[in-house]
């Protein structure tokens, strides 16, 4: 991905380095993400599916206290705030063009546990959107795990990450979010799996959308990149994660939806561009 250079979003918020957040005894860090989540779903012990799963992170600091970032976290807090001010770019552009403003979030980097308007967050969850704050919060030691764990390595599977979450955002603005939000507790579980994985399709679109846009407006595509953000999307599918996590699959537990089903979604975003289907996922 073409990013060096680019110009620098001022909604990068970094935590890192502050002090952790305090969680309770036993919380992990972020090597450990999708795997507990899938093992917590399927009451599963986590130590079995995060045994040689590696660090490679830098570790937080305690509570209270406070570290130095590293090299290679400044560089990251660059690239990051690079996406983000291309996401910046393109959505004030396309929803300009559909006469709607574009109300920015901030995106906010932490290591271990983060105080949010949606709670406090352990980085087990991943990456995540607070519609409470309109904040996206990252730890960056997914990137870590996504590269030595789900196999999902390179800068441009980083950034659909990045568009991903920026994509529920966009769609907390438009309305789709609270929809969704709105039949918890109305409908069966089941039909509101189904509703989650529409609208997390849809944020998969929304990614490709961006990438559609900001390959206009910057030609940030390298050879590679694309086969990068189609491998981070169907690393993070439903189907493939519980295969994982249990060696069976359970269609009606799905939350996120299928990796084919992921891969298609970023796909329809980014060889059309075009946000009026994103009605489509609601369809």
């Amino acid at each position: 991905m073409r990013w060096q250079g680019e110009r620098e979003s001022e909604n990068v918020e970094d935590r890192r380095g502050r002090g952790s957040v305090p969680m309770k005894a036993g919380a992990m860090g972020g090597g450990a993400l999708i795997l507990v989540i899938i093992a917590m779903l399927f009451g599963l012990d986590p130590s079995k599916l995060l045994s040689g799963l590696g660090g490679g992170g830098t570790p937080a600091a305690a509570a209270g206290e406070e570290r130095q970032l590293t090299p290679q976290e400044i560089e990251l807090k660059k690239f990051v705030a690079v996406v983000l001010g291309s996401t910046e770019d393109v959505w004030n552009k396309v929803l300009n063009a559909r006469g709607s403003s574009y109300r920015e979030p901030t995106l906010t980097l932490f290591s271990g546990a983060v105080a949010t308007a949606c709670g406090t967050q352990s980085s087990q969850v991943g990456p995540f959107y607070c519609p409470g704050d309109q904040h996206v919060y990252l730890d960056t030691d997914f990137f870590i795990t996504m590269k030595n764990r789900l196999g999902a390595p390179g800068d441009f599977a980083q950034a659909y990450v990045i568009a991903h979450e920026v994509g529920h955002h966009v769609q907390n603005l438009l309305g789709y979010s609270e929809k969704v939000h709105a039949l918890h507790g109305r409908v069966s579980q089941e039909e509101y799996n189904r509703a989650s994985v529409r609208l997390e399709l849809q944020a998969d679109f929304l990614a490709g959308v961006w990438a559609h846009h900001a390959q206009k407006l910057r030609n940030i595509l390298e050879a590679g990149d694309i086969e990068e953000a189609m491998g981070a999307a169907a690393a993070v599918g439903d189907d493939k994660l519980q295969r994982e996590a249990t060696g069976t699959v359970r269609p009606e537990t799905f939350t996120h939806g299928t990796s084919k089903q992921r891969m298609q979604a970023f796909d329809l975003g980014l060889r059309t561009g075009d946000i009026q289907r994103a009605a489509e996922f609601f369809q």
